[in-house]
């Protein structure tokens, strides 16, 4: 058997030297068009928790954290000169170039053959290959050259970012929110050796053009930094990382795209790791699914030596809802960063500024396993200033009042357990005493009708909004514009449980949690 590999990155190496020991006789060989010491970006992050699968194939990775990475158990969130702590999180980070150079190693004494400074431009080049894996990045020229095959899509977010290191140490997995002259800035941070540590920085794309830091031209050939955003972020950040200078390393804004593809297949040609999928970077790791996604690919391929078709059949099968799983939990994560500025002005208090950041991934349930101590700090602060409990401190909503914020919801109200009502009608956009109710949109996309709808209501003298309807997702981003953008209190409406209410009540999401016999199907989505 003949297997060609189009890309020498984590995923490509890691899969080749699987193929190989598991079928010495074939021939496997890895085709990268860079030089082997290359490498774009600085560190890769894991979680603990989720390197069952690689450990399982190889521990090449766990020996590379054990060795040369750094480990921490603490995610600090800093903002309004305040840093909070949150622990049991249980991650590990390691150089790139370091993992890279370690799995070049392990697949050239597995007997690999790796052809570097070689870029395979013509498919015809593989012809005799009897399976070619495309793994060329999220870039993938192969993966364009037969879209009709692969059928790619990419949702591109609004949120810029660039990629830097700094020689600053910070002792674990750091997010930094300073807000400056153009803007809020906020920077993803983790140690990655005992010298370097990665310094990703996000803003929204109006900060960005304030600044002026969008002259450099990112469409030029990898290489050369952008120098003014270097200076203009080490000056924005100076207190925070103590004056210490940031590493480039063909560092240039981006906009992130979360990219899908139709079909991973093409008759012998496979998509494995960015070149098939990508997740937003804090929540997702692209290496670590590019991994997972050779241990199962070698895995297919030994399941059916003789048929590299229902192998292919196989890995895509397997991994596609396990990929698609960790897409769709990043994008509230990924929409979170979208509006970052917003939560950082509108939240005064640290304490829940910070667990709003931690639970647009994490419920306060699984938060509390994690570190109870944490939680509890976190509902002192609650009941320090409502005298209560989340779910039994009463709301004033204009006129009306209630007891505690689980209500119950009928077209005409919301109704608390003692039976009081707070009167609601459907959006119509004229005035009106009771609350109104915004119905959210099943995508993204269509937001702006909603959120017009939500300005409507407000210039209209509405006591309250009551959301309901869409996803779980959208139905908090009008409730956010409600509170956020028009000092409102928002009711959201769908099947929550009571860890998901106190979640929505405690991160400020929302000021009512209820349910209703309204079709929530769009839950699932």
């Amino acid at each position: 058997m003949k297997v060609a590999c189009i890309g020498g990155g984590p995923g490509g190496l890691f899969f080749a030297t699987l193929l190989k020991r598991s079928r010495p006789g074939a021939e496997v060989v890895v085709f990268e068009r860079n030089r082997p010491d290359d490498t774009f970006g600085f560190g890769v992050v894991f979680s603990d928790a989720t390197l069952g699968a690689i450990d399982a194939a190889d521990p090449v990775l766990s020996e590379a954290l054990e060795k040369h990475g750094r480990h921490w158990d603490d995610i600090e969130v800093r903002v309004h000169g305040t840093r909070e702590r949150v622990g049991g999180m249980g991650m590990a980070a390691v150089v790139r170039r370091t993992l890279l150079t370690l799995l070049q190693e392990r697949a050239r004494a597995q007997g690999v053959l790796t052809h570097f400074q070689h870029e395979v431009r013509d498919p015809a080049e593989l012809d005799d290959f009897d399976l070619v894996v495309v793994c060329d990045g999220a870039n993938s020229r192969f993966r364009t050259l037969f879209t009709d095959d692969f059928g790619p899509t990419a949702e591109v977010a609004s949120a810029k970012f660039i990629w830097f290191g700094t020689t600053y140490m910070f002792d674990g997995l750091t997010f930094v929110h300073q807000d400056g002259p153009d803007g809020v800035f906020a920077a993803h941070a983790y140690p990655i050796s005992d010298s370097l540590s990665t310094f990703i920085v996000e803003t929204d794309a109006e900060s960005w053009a304030r600044a002026g830091l969008d002259a450099f031209d990112p469409s030029t050939p990898p290489g050369p930094s952008d120098l003014k955003t270097k200076s203009y972020l080490e000056n924005l950040f100076r207190e925070q990382i103590d004056g210490h200078l940031l590493v480039g390393n063909s560092s240039r804004w981006a906009n992130f795209a979360t990219r899908r593809a139709r079909s991973w297949r093409r008759g012998k040609w496979v998509l494995l790791g960015d070149a098939a999928h990508t997740a937003h970077f804090s929540v997702g790791s692209g290496t670590k699914m590019a991994m997972e996604d050779a241990v199962a690919l070698a895995e297919a391929l030994q399941e059916a030596p003789g048929s590299v078709p229902e192998a292919l059949r196989t890995y895509e099968e397997r991994r596609r809802p396990k990929v698609e799983r960790i897409q769709d939990s990043a994008r509230p994560s990924l929409s979170w960063w979208e509006h970052f500025g917003r939560y950082v002005r509108s939240f005064d208090d640290p304490t829940q500024f910070a667990f709003h950041f931690l639970t647009r991934s994490i419920p306060r349930g699984k938060l509390a396993v994690r570190d109870a101590a944490y939680v509890d700090r976190v509902d002192g602060w609650w009941q320090a200033h409502h005298e209560a409990p989340p779910l039994k401190t009463p709301l004033c909503a204009g006129p009306f009042r209630l007891p505690s914020r689980r209500v119950t919801a009928t077209d005409g109200a919301l109704r608390g357990p003692d039976g009081t009502e707070i009167p609601m009608v459907a959006f119509t956009g004229r005035p009106s005493p009771a609350g109104v109710w915004i119905e959210a949109p099943d995508t993204e996309q269509d937001l702006p009708l909603a959120l017009a709808q939500v300005r409507e209501a407000a210039w209209a003298g509405a006591p309250l909004v009551g959301v309901r309807g869409g996803t779980p997702l959208t139905r908090v981003l009008v409730a956010e514009e409600t509170r956020f953008a028009h000092s409102l209190p928002a009711a959201v409406i769908g099947p929550y449980d009571d860890d998901s209410a106190t979640t929505l009540l405690l991160s400020g999401r929302a000021d009512l949690v209820g349910d209703s016999g309204v079709d929530t199907s769009g839950d699932a989505k």
